[in-house]
């Protein structure tokens, strides 16, 4: 008896003690897998495929093809070449047995293309591997504790160590167009009373302008005369 099965994108007609060189499929040699893709078993044609009807296979090695060259020239791109090898991976398989029926109930592991299934799905039909003695991550969840309590300690004293210090210092964000990063800037300048910007000259005010890039804000703000009335209070 013949059957034809498909793997791989290709069709193949087989029968038993035939030995097959088809697209890898994800299997360890000496596995036995079975094809569930079948076209025709002997005169039963499919629809596409026959209900039922499995093709049972001895997996022998898993191999690579012929070495292939593909040679690519551009002769109006600066005359660029490039030469690429090539081995396609394959799987060795002998076809031990065709069923017309019942291959759905038979239990043998299904034949599956790498190339056509997730990493993950791979994973999945591999036998369970011995599970990691679960005793090493409770130790690592254990050690992070203490870290963890002094960088809890450790932030508030940065936030204390953040805040300026604002004795004497006047609440520049009264002026017009103030905000706490200009308050910040002007701080930073040595500015920190009303009474300063009022006793500023023209040169003063041209001398901040240039420094902090104030581009004619503390004369357009009215800056001196607020600060004028805001230092008298």
């Amino acid at each position: 008896m013949f059957a034809v099965m498909k793997t791989g994108g290709k069709q193949y007609k087989v029968q038993a003690g035939d030995v097959l060189r088809i697209e890898r499929i994800a299997a360890d040699a000496g596995e036995k897998v079975q094809f569930n893709e079948i076209l025709m078993v002997g005169n039963t044609i499919g629809t596409p495929t026959v209900k039922g009807a499995g093709v049972q296979a001895d997996v022998i090695d898993q191999i690579k093809g012929e070495k292939l060259i593909h040679f690519v020239k551009r002769r109006r791109k600066h005359g660029s070449k490039r030469t690429k090898g090539h081995r396609q991976k394959l799987t060795l398989v002998r076809i031990t047995e065709i069923l017309e029926k019942g291959a759905d109930k038979s239990g043998v592991k299904e034949a599956v293309g790498t190339g056509s299934v997730s990493a993950a799905a791979l994973a999945a039909l591999k036998p369970a591997s011995n599970k990691p003695v679960k005793a090493a991550p409770a130790k690592k969840a254990k050690a992070p504790a203490k870290p963890a309590k002094a960088k809890a300690e450790a932030k508030p004293a940065k936030k204390a160590a953040a805040k300026p210090a604002a004795s004497g210092a006047d609440d520049l964000k009264k002026l017009s167009g103030v905000g706490p990063a200009l308050e910040k800037k002007l701080n930073e300048a040595g500015v920190t009373t009303f009474a300063q910007i009022a006793g500023w000259s023209a040169d003063d005010i041209a001398d901040m302008d240039g420094k902090l890039s104030f581009k004619g804000r503390i004369e357009r703000e009215g800056w001196v005369e607020q600060a004028k009335k805001l230092a008298k209070g």
